[in-house]
């Protein structure tokens, strides 16, 4: 008998089949809230995806927009209109000495000008060839500059070469549609040491620069005797070259001649042309004198490298027209700019007539300056004045007219970019080692500028602030064409937009800003409230860059960006930025740092944004809230004041015990020593870094002080006196210096390959601040009032005393003079802002 199965029996006893066991199908309910779940799933991610594609889509164009920000231009007016500065808006100064890089040459105030300039090499010398023409400390001229220079209408030079000077004399005469006409006179002398006579030769040239042509004429098959020419801002032009002259006699002088005409790819490439024409295959042979071989241009072929150099990057090239004349001193030549657009010119400027119009300038220009600073009625010297017109003509001389495209970079950026084409009127520090534009110098220069020609300073600010961009940022450093690139070593070439400089143009600001205040009546009055009108939305822009991309880490500090990263290298990381370089700050640069200098700077600007709108009916209630809160003392104290030192004083990651070693590399035993990396000099830190205040006394802790946020009864004010007139901190007899001798950086180099720059060194631009600071504090009310009135004194006749003695004694006025001997150093001529000893003199602040 077969085994039962056990069957399932329901609660009522009916039997299920197998069949009925299985689970009931889902109803049509729970069928469809899973199908629902899934979708709701499928939904989500598809939406995921769409949001990340979105998003990945939108940081794209974020960054591409972000990454584009840096080359676009400020939205609102520009400051000067676009054909300001052409012939016929501006005609008087359309010509003029903008090329401050040579020696001697003129150029128009646009964008592709036909240049104009003077090469020149002693013949028959120990030197191979000792060709003269962009300005270079290394040819070691005994002196050379601007003694006379109106800005306008003529200037006079003297360039001091081993054995002879040369006078160079320009006058623009206006007439015509283009800019009139000028004449140069070149006067050559031997000096009274100099064993025989040197026969010198002069090149001049004219070179077009990607636009206009020009044509040489030549006679007795050597002698260029002319080149006629045209272009779009010049229309038709003659240049004449007039045979020399002994000394201005009518008999002339025996000359050989030779000349070049060729094709030049860049304005930059002009002294290689002509070096690569030279040939010896030419005689001098005078009428009573034996014959000789020199050196004079021949024809000109460019080698292989510059040929496929010249095809890669392909620049356009231009007409290039070289006048040779060879001559023995002493002589005199005039070379003389027709425009073809003068019909009713009365006659030629050159000979007797450009004499007596040099001299009716010359004394214009004494007249004017007398009247302008008033040195004579202050008792100088005949020597002092001539050496203080000399040092504004310098920097009046070494105004220059630029045009092209800076290369900058943000964070965005993965290579940098081309900036907007534009122009750029400016003075320059050194005509030798920075013909360009420098941010912070600008402020200095024109200062003193707007003194002599408020015209000039307007332009030149409103260059400056024409090249804001859109985020309001200005290129610290602004090099635009090949002949300025050319003179900029590579590394410096690229500027960063998160980087700033400090912002002097305030300075001059100030002081237009109370020349209208106090001088309503005056005819400049107008066009200064026109001025500061159109400049307003820039100056906001410029403003609110500095007050939200270099704030710190508190609430209202401040943090200069861009210091050095490789702390392995550098004694102290520089702050190239914040103007003064390799001065000490915190050894280990953080976000907690927090800047004294950089605070200050933020107070005058506040205060100066203030009193723009109230002039001009803007709102002002931000910048007065803005500038109460950062002026107030109390806070000053809290952030920068530092018991311990009695000074004010940066904060950061720091520690002082860190020093230049040579690093040590391990040489296997048998091992060639040639075969390992060179030892180099490296930091090391013998404590660790915290954060504190960075016990560097020097010109950052006089900030408050220079920059007059300290009030008048501050007891801090009592400590900086001090600090400023001991002799083991800042004082010397020939100014301030820049670093505390105490301090344990005071003159150390800080790498292998940099010596000490702003770590002792006297500066005039800071001393020009700490003069009129006392000139300030002596003027006001507080208990040290009489203190302030005699080092004002003091400093003031120490500044003026060394600088006019080392422009004495060696023909230059200087970067920097060391605070142990007041020797001028670094470089020159520097009729930057160490031309402000003028406004010293004068007691101009």
């Amino acid at each position: 008998m077969g085994r039962q199965r056990k069957r399932n029996v329901t609660g009522d006893g009916v039997p299920h089949t197998r069949k009925e066991e299985k689970p009931a199908p889902p109803s049509r309910k729970e069928k469809k809230k899973k199908t629902d779940i899934g979708k709701v799933f499928i939904n989500i991610s598809i939406a995921l995806c769409i949001f990340s594609l979105a998003w990945f889509f939108y940081a794209l164009y974020m960054r591409s927009s972000l990454a584009r920000r840096v080359v676009t231009l400020h939205p609102s007016s520009r400051v000067l209109d676009s054909n300001s500065t052409s012939a016929a808006v501006s005609p008087e100064r359309f010509w003029g000495t903008y090329r401050p890089q040579v020696y001697f040459g003129m150029k128009t105030r646009s964008p592709r000008s036909v240049v104009t300039g003077l090469m020149w090499m002693r013949q028959f010398s120990e030197m191979d060839v000792n060709l003269r023409h962009t300005c270079e400390q290394g040819d070691r001229l005994p002196g050379y500059g601007w003694l006379m220079h109106d800005g306008v209408n003529f200037g006079v030079q003297e360039i001091h070469d081993n054995d002879f000077t040369l006078t160079t004399e320009f006058v623009k005469r206006m007439g015509g549609e283009h800019g009139g006409d000028w004449t140069w006179r070149i006067t050559a002398k031997q000096h009274s040491s100099a064993p025989q006579a040197p026969v010198i030769s002069l090149m001049f040239y004219a070179a077009a620069d990607t636009q206009g042509s020009l044509q040489a004429h030549v006679e007795e098959r050597s002698r260029l005797s002319s080149v006629t020419g045209t272009s779009e801002e010049l229309g038709n032009f003659k240049i004449t070259f007039r045979k020399p002259t002994a000394g201005g006699a009518a008999s002339g002088k025996y000359a050989s001649y030779n000349y070049l005409q060729t094709l030049s790819p860049g304005l930059d490439r002009l002294t290689d042309i002509v070096k690569n024409s030279l040939n010896r295959r030419f005689v001098f042979h005078p009428p009573s004198g034996e014959k000789r071989p020199y050196i004079a241009v021949d024809s000109y072929k460019p080698p292989p490298h510059q040929q496929q150099q010249q095809q890669k990057d392909g620049r356009i090239e231009s007409d290039f027209l070289v006048h040779q004349v060879t001559v023995q001193t002493p002589f005199q030549i005039e070379v003389l700019f027709e425009s073809g657009s003068f019909h009713d010119r009365p006659n030629q400027l050159v000979g007797s007539v450009l004499t007596e119009e040099l001299e009716k300038r010359k004394v214009a220009f004494d007249e004017k300056f007398e009247t302008t600073f008033g040195l004579q009625t202050k008792g100088f010297a005949p020597s002092q004045v001539k050496f203080s017109k000399a040092a504004l003509s310098n920097m009046v001389g070494g105004m220059g007219y630029f045009f092209g495209q800076s290369v900058v970079q943000s964070v965005y950026n993965e290579h940098p970019l081309l900036y907007p084409e534009g122009a750029l009127f400016t003075a320059v520090p050194s005509r030798s080692f920075f013909p360009r534009g420098f941010l912070w110098d600008e402020g200095f220069h024109q200062i003193l500028l707007n003194r002599w020609d408020p015209q000039v300073t307007r332009e030149a600010v409103a260059h400056w602030l024409d090249l804001i961009n859109v985020e309001g940022w200005i290129p610290r450093e602004l090099i635009l064409g090949d002949e300025a690139r050319s003179k900029v070593p590579s590394e410096f070439v690229v500027q960063r937009n998160e980087n700033a400089n400090p912002p002097t143009m305030f300075l001059l600001l100030e002081e237009l800003v109370e020349q209208l205040e106090t001088q309503r009546d005056s005819p400049l009055y107008e066009e200064t409230l026109k001025f500061l009108r159109r400049l307003f939305p820039r100056l906001q822009t410029w403003f609110e860059w500095y007050n939200t991309t270099q704030v710190g880490p508190l609430p209202n500090s401040y943090r200069w960006r861009g210091r050095d990263k490789d702390t392995n290298l550098f004694l102290n990381p520089k702050t190239l930025t914040s103007g003064l370089d390799d001065y000490p700050r915190a050894s280990h640069p953080s976000t907690e740092e927090r800047h004294v200098d950089l605070h200050c700077w933020m107070v005058l600007s506040s205060r100066i944004m203030r009193n723009i709108a109230q002039l001009l009916g803007e709102p002002h209630q931000e910048y007065e809230r803005t500038h109460l809160t950062l002026s107030d003392n109390n806070l000053l104290n809290e952030l920068h004041w530092s018991e311990q030192h009695r000074a004010f004083c940066d904060y950061g990651n720091h520690t002082q015990a860190v020093s230049l070693q040579q690093e040590k590399v391990f040489v296997p035993p048998g091992q060639p020593r040639h075969q390992f990396p060179v030892a180099r000099l490296v930091r090391y830190v013998r404590k660790a870094p915290k954060l504190q205040y960075v016990n560097a006394l020097g010109y950052v802790s006089l900030f408050p002080f220079l920059l007059h946020v300290l009030t008048p009864d501050s007891p801090k004010l009592q400590h900086v006196l001090r600090d400023i007139r001991d002799p083991d901190r800042l004082w010397t007899p020939y100014g301030l210096r820049s670093l505390s001798r105490a301090d344990p950086l005071y003159m150390k180099r800080n790498t292998e390959h940099d010596a000490p720059y702003w770590r002792g060194a006297i500066w005039i631009n800071i001393n020009y601040l700490a003069i009129r600071a006392l000139h300030h504090y002596s003027s006001v009310e507080g208990p040290y009032q009489e203190d302030a009135a005699s080092l004002y004194q003091e400093l003031r006749t120490n500044v003026i005393n060394n600088v006019y003695k080392q422009y004495q004694e060696t023909g230059y006025i200087w970067e920097q003079y060391n605070d142990s001997t007041g020797r001028g150093q670094g470089s020159h001529p520097f009729t930057g802002w160490s031309a402000l000893t003028v406004l010293i003199m004068s007691e101009q602040y």
